[in-house]
C-alpha cells in the first residue's frame, strides 16, 4: 500500500538497477524527473529496521545533547517552581544559585539529564517514525493525508508513552539533586539515598505527572512542527523543498521547531511544575501538591521554560534533521494530496 508517508519505500525490484528507475511512481515529485542517483543516495530504505535505528540515534544526539546544554537554565527553572520565595525570577535565580554554590552549582544534575534524555530521545524519535508509518498504513493513502494531523498526534503520543518509562527514573534523580538543598551533589550520591529513604518508588512515583507533561508536549512538538513545515514551504519559501539547498531546508526546520517549542512550553508547564514539586517533597501526592501551591503556583517559571523549551525544541529538530542529512537517512517531502485527488 502506498501512502504519502511512504514516499521513499521502494519495492525490491526497484532497488537493483538503472533499468528500473522509470518504475517509481511519477507523482513522488510532481513535475520533476527522478534521476538514477536518487536510487542510491540513501543509506537505508525508508521504513526499514535500519531506518528506525538511525532515527533513534538522531533522537539520542538531539535530545541528550540539547537538554544537557541547558542544565543551568533547567536547574533555575525547577527552583523557581519549588521555592518561589527564595528564587524570585530567572535572573535572581541565577544570582542566588551562584552566590550559594558557585558557578559549578549551575551544573547540578547534568549526568542524569544527559542519560535520561538520551534514552527518551531514542524512544521519542525512533518510535515516532515507526508509529507514523504504522498508522499511515492502517489508515490508507487517502485517509493518512486528510487525517495527517490526527496521525501525527497519535504517533507522537504512542512514542512518548514508552519513552517516558525510560526517562522517569533519571528525571526523578535530576530533580531531587537540583531542588533539595544538601541532599546530593551527584547522581552517584543521590541514587542510594533515594533507595534508602523511599525505595524503588522514588524513581517512578512521578511517572503519571511526567506523562501528563511530556505526552501533550510531544504531541504539540511533532504535530505543530510537521504542519508548520508544510505552511512555511507553501507560503513563505518561494520554491519547493526539493529545490532548496540542505542549508535552506535546515533553516526551515529550525524556524518550525522554535514555533512548535513555544506552544509546547505553554501546554506542558503545569504538569512540569507538578513533577518538580513531587520529586522535591518526600511522600507527597499530586493532590497534596495541588492543594499546597494552588492553580497559580502551577504557572511559576513559565517565562524561563518558554525560553528553554523554544530554544531546545528548535535545536532538537535542527540537530535531528542534520543527523538525517549527515547519515543520508531518507527525508520524505511534505505530504501531498493523493494523485487521484490532486488532478
Amino acid at each position: 500500500m502506498y501512502s504519502p508517508f511512504n514516499q521513499l519505500r521502494k519495492p525490491v525490484d526497484q532497488q537493483n538497477g538503472l533499468e528500473n528507475v522509470s518504475q517509481f511512481p511519477a507523482h513522488l515529485v510532481p513535475g520533476r524527473t527522478i534521476a538514477a542517483a536518487a536510487v542510491n543516495e540513501d543509506s537505508c530504505e525508508f521504513g526499514s529496521p535500519k531506518y528506525f535505528a538511525l532515527c533513534g540515534l538522531g533522537g539520542i544526539v538531539s535530545c541528550g545533547l540539547t537538554h544537557t546544554m541547558v542544565t543551568p537554565l533547567d536547574l533555575v527553572k525547577c527552583r523557581l517552581q519549588v521555592n518561589p520565595a527564595k528564587y524570585k525570577n530567572l535572573f535572581n535565580g541565577f544570582k542566588v544559585t551562584m552566590a550559594d554554590e558557585g558557578v559549578r552549582g549551575l551544573a547540578k544534575g547534568w549526568a542524569p539529564t544527559a542519560i535520561g534524555y538520551s534514552i527518551q530521545g531514542l524512544g521519542k524519535f525512533g518510535l515516532y517514525e515507526y508509529f507514523k508509518i504504522l498508522y499511515a498504513d492502517l489508515l490508507g493513502e487517502e485517509n493518512a493525508y486528510y487525517w495527517r494531523t490526527t496521525l501525527y498526534l497519535a504517533a507522537s503520543a504512542s512514542a512518548e508513552l514508552f519513552a517516558d518509562i525510560g526517562l522517569v527514573p533519571l528525571e526523578s534523580i535530576k530533580v531531587k539533586i537540583q531542588t533539595t538543598p544538601g541532599f546530593a551533589n551527584t547522581m552517584r550520591e543521590a541514587v542510594p539515598k533515594m533507595l534508602k529513604q523511599e525505595g524503588v518508588s522514588a524513581f517512578f512515583k512521578s511517572l503519571v505527572p511526567l506523562w501528563l507533561r511530556q505526552i501533550p508536549y510531544t504531541m504539540m512538538k511533532f504535530a505543530c512542527f510537521e504542519r508548520t513545515v508544510e505552511i512555511i514551504y507553501a507560503n513563505v519559501v518561494p520554491k519547493p523543498r526539493a529545490d532548496c539547498t540542505k542549508g535552506e531546508q535546515l533553516l526551515v526546520t529550525f524556524a518550525a521547531g522554535y514555533i512548535a517549542g513555544v506552544f509546547c512550553a505553554v501546554v506542558s508547564h503545569p504538569a512540569d511544575t507538578l513533577v518538580s514539586k513531587l520529586n522535591q517533597e518526600k511522600g507527597a501526592s499530586s493532590v497534596d501538591v495541588l492543594k499546597k501551591i494552588g492553580f497559580g503556583g502551577l504557572w511559576k517559571g513559565l517565562g524561563p521554560r518558554i525560553i528553554m523549551i523554544g530554544t531546545l525544541t528548535a535545536l532538537q529538530w535542527f540537530i535531528y534533521d542534520s543527523v538525517k542529512v549527515a547519515l543520508s537517512i531518507p527525508r520524505p517531502l511534505p505530504p501531498a494530496p493523493p494523485k487521484a485527488k490532486s488532478e
